[in-house]
């Protein structure tokens, strides 16, 4: 049989099904579905194919995706900062949210970048040494460059971005925070924390795109980013371990709710077809993915509230390390950089209680 779902068709040969990704448009479907109801067989099969030679591609919005996540935390990030920060930060809110990828693209030219985005935990024990000089003599060098080093690396990001914010140095202060936030959000993945990373030992090859990217993608809409202000810590050797641990919790549930769902939904409702950047593309079909993510419990929506508010966390925390620098100094000095105006925004920000939007 022959089912519409614009732009797509479906075409079914007895108990097989197979989709066609061809783009026609919504009035040749409706007329072969209103003149011609029969099991396909092949001479019909290649009536579509030439139809979708001659009939003009129908243009198919495709919503943003890949890298997005990083982009969204980041930006959410600026507004948990006090109001010294926050005129500097959202000032450069659009350079902090493109930057937050650059991480991602640096992996593809140095060849150190890729062991600084995850740890497997399932190789180290999560008895692993906190401290850079114990791990490096437990370790040979060359099993963490292939198992990883994440948190030890934000702990060089931290020391660094600490420093731009001494020196004032307009530069180095954006580019480290942009990749302390991409690097945090990683921290917040639990499959960054396995080797089992892609679920490529279980039979579940796709599940990293699938949790980190498709249900982000999907169900944005329904998330609720606001976490309220940024809060000064002192413990950032715990906390990074903290959410590293946190995060490798959750990976059994990751790959479990996968594998249960998958026994339960069909090849052909697991999946779908999308075009994305002038080619097809198979993605996690829209209803398998709200059930994984209302089986997680809205784990992803969860990780990432929890990454906005470490990357908030983080800068200001540098911030305050750092002396608590004038940030204003590049701009028009009016009422707003003033510094006896910040001193009593930053106390009214200190005390005042942040409304969630659910609250």
């Amino acid at each position: 049989m022959l089912t519409y779902d614009l732009p797509y068709i479906s075409v079914s040969f007895g108990s097989a099904n197979v989709v066609f990704k061809m783009f026609f448009s919504k009035h040749v479907i409706e007329f072969v579905n209103r003149y011609f109801t029969f099991q396909m067989n092949h001479l019909y099969l290649l009536l579509l194919v030439f139809l979708s030679l001659i009939i003009t591609p129908q243009p198919v919005p495709v919503a943003a995706w890949g890298f997005q996540p990083h982009r969204l935390i980041n930006r959410h990030a600026v507004y948990t900062l006090p109001p010294s920060m926050i005129s500097f930060y959202k000032h450069h809110i659009n350079y902090l949210s493109s930057q937050a990828v650059a991480a991602d693209h640096r992996r593809y030219a140095v060849a150190e970048e890729g062991a600084r985005h995850y740890i497997d935990l399932d190789y180290y024990g999560i008895d692993v040494p906190r401290y850079w000089v114990q791990v490096i003599q437990e370790f040979h060098r060359d099993s963490i460059q292939e198992h990883g080093l994440l948190p030890w690396h934000l702990l060089v990001v931290r020391a660094g971005l600490v420093q731009a914010f001494k020196d004032k140095d307009t530069k180095n202060i954006l580019k480290i925070s942009a990749d302390a936030g991409h690097y945090l959000a990683d921290a917040h993945v639990p499959l960054h924390t396995t080797s089992n990373y892609n679920g490529q030992f279980t039979n579940q090859k796709g599940i990293h795109g699938f949790w980190e990217t498709r249900i982000p993608e999907l169900l944005l809409s329904d998330f609720d980013l606001w976490v309220g202000k940024a809060a000064y810590r002192d413990d950032w050797y715990q906390r990074l371990w903290d959410i590293i641990l946190e995060s490798h919790q959750a990976v059994d549930s990751v790959l479990q709710f996968e594998q249960e769902l998958t026994t339960i939904y069909p090849e052909d409702q697991k999946y779908s077809f999308e075009v994305r950047l002038n080619s097809i593309t198979k993605v996690y079909s829209a209803e398998f993915s709200r059930a994984y993510h209302h089986a997680l419990n809205k784990q992803v929506e969860k990780r990432m509230r929890s990454a906005i508010k470490s990357v908030g966390d983080f800068w200001y925390g540098c911030w305050i390390e750092a002396g608590q620098p004038d940030l204003a100094v590049k701009f028009k000095k009016d009422q707003a950089y003033n510094p006896e105006y910040q001193e009593i925004a930053d106390s009214l920000w200190r005390q005042q209680h942040v409304l969630r939007r659910s609250e």
